[in-house]
């Protein structure tokens, strides 16, 4: 099935511009009402403004559907996925659900378990979101997902701890290698990451192949126009191992999972940490973490490196969407609720949490953190945004990327034993 092709550029623009301007029927619910399964991924305590959001739209949505009820389920971002595998493999996903775009989704598609949303896109409702959003949850021209995030993965970073030991945010690689050694050599660790979760180490891994390579680079190795053994993978690769041989990230790093990492970046266990700015409300608005490490947050972009790589150039793109699953028995009731999402999620997004939407929301009347500020005007100068590497993947191109990803972190494999499998993986 040929994907529809996105422009994230145009996608990024567009968004810039418009920002600043499985259940069944007849089940037992209030007598006779009816019941829609809904998972997500955002258990209140990691993700609170979002949990607390969502859970005002269901209480909104089942105000004004009388006997309609929403059954909700909420688990972490890993548990989520694992469960909505085992679930399609019969057949049982969720009535509405959550989904990443492009490769991720497709099997999902092909093996037809996500209905088509084109009829609730068609009219006012369809013109709510950010030109081309929707086509990277679109495949010949049908959109399977609503996108509710746009995002790119800046590298946050713990300014007091930076001042305490004389330290700039580093704008050169050789800047960078240097904050690491001088916080090691003070017995800080630099680096926060969760490696268990190997997309966080995918991001470091792709910035480094940006910045050496150029930015369409992994792109096109994943469309088969490059090839993974190209020398400026293996530099990247290389450079990877050259941050563990400097103990750049926080101990038993392949063993702790994103969450870990992120709480110890929270309590000042480490001094950067490089995410996706689905993560800003932690360091502007939310309130479980505490004001005096909300205010000595600030980020920067990925470095260049010896003198290659465009600041500007991000990963990053559309986050998740919603799904309606093709076999729900209660499938109107399903597309009603995901429109009613959509429609109250937008300017609750921007205000209490600070996500930056998929959808159109007029920000004039809203007070911004400057930090959120910041991100859009990034997002406005981006020369590129590469969608992450194991959503533009297919599944088990994706699976291989992320064990390897754990192999190279761990010293398991040699950077160029990483290049061969990822190459073999995508032939």
């Amino acid at each position: 099935m040929k994907r529809k092709a996105v422009s994230l550029m145009v996608l990024i623009m567009s968004c810039f511009l418009v920002l600043t301007a499985c259940s069944n029927e007849g089940e037992e619910s209030n007598g006779d009402g009816k019941v829609i399964e809904f998972m997500h991924l955002w258990p209140e305590g990691n993700s609170t403004a979002h949990h607390n959001i969502v859970n005002d739209i269901i209480e909104g949505f089942e105000s004004e559907n009388p006997g309609v009820t929403i059954d909700l389920e909420v688990l972490s971002n890993e548990q989520y996925k694992e469960k909505v595998q085992v679930l399609s493999s019969s057949d049982e996903l969720p009535d509405v659900g959550m989904t990443w775009a492009a490769g991720y989704m497709e099997p999902f598609v092909e093996g037809g378990q996500f209905a088509s949303l084109n009829d609730i896109l068609d009219g006012e409702f369809g013109d709510l979101f950010v030109p081309g959003t929707v086509d990277a949850y679109s495949f010949e021209d049908t959109a399977y997902g609503l996108p509710l995030e746009l995002n790119i993965a800046p590298v946050f970073y713990n300014q007091a701890i930076f001042e305490e030991h004389g330290l700039e945010a580093p704008k050169t690689y050789e800047e960078f290698v240097n904050v690491v050694e001088v916080l090691r050599e003070n017995d800080v660790a630099p680096i926060a990451l969760g490696n268990k979760d190997a997309w966080t180490g995918s991001l470091w891994y792709m910035y480094l192949a940006d910045r050496i390579g150029g930015p369409t680079l992994l792109t096109d190795a994943i469309n088969g126009d490059e090839s993974f053994t190209n020398e400026a993978f293996v530099s990247a690769a290389e450079e990877i191992q050259n941050l563990v041989d400097k103990n750049a990230f926080i101990k038993g790093y392949n063993g702790l999972g994103d969450q870990e990492a992120k709480s110890m970046f929270i309590n000042e266990q480490a001094a950067m940490y490089l995410i996706g700015s689905w993560d800003l409300p932690n360091y502007t608005t939310s309130e479980d973490v505490p004001q005096e490490v909300r205010d000595s947050i600030d980020y920067f972009k990925f470095p260049t490196v010896n003198g290659n790589g465009d600041p500007s150039s991000f990963v990053g793109g559309p986050g998740v969407g919603l799904f309606v699953s093709e076999n729900s028995e209660v499938k109107d009731e399903a597309k009603e609720f995901v429109q009613y999402f959509v429609e109250n999620w937008g300017e609750d997004a921007v205000s209490n949490a600070g996500v930056i939407p998929a959808t159109k929301v007029d920000t004039d009347e809203v007070e911004l953190h400057q930090m959120y500020i910041d991100v859009l005007n990034d997002l406005n100068n981006a020369s590129n945004i590469t969608l992450f590497a194991d959503v533009q993947m297919s599944p088990d191109a994706a699976q291989t990327h992320l064990d390897l990803i754990q192999g190279l972190f761990g010293n398991e494999v040699s950077p160029e034993e990483f290049a061969e499998e990822h190459e073999a993986a995508m032939e």
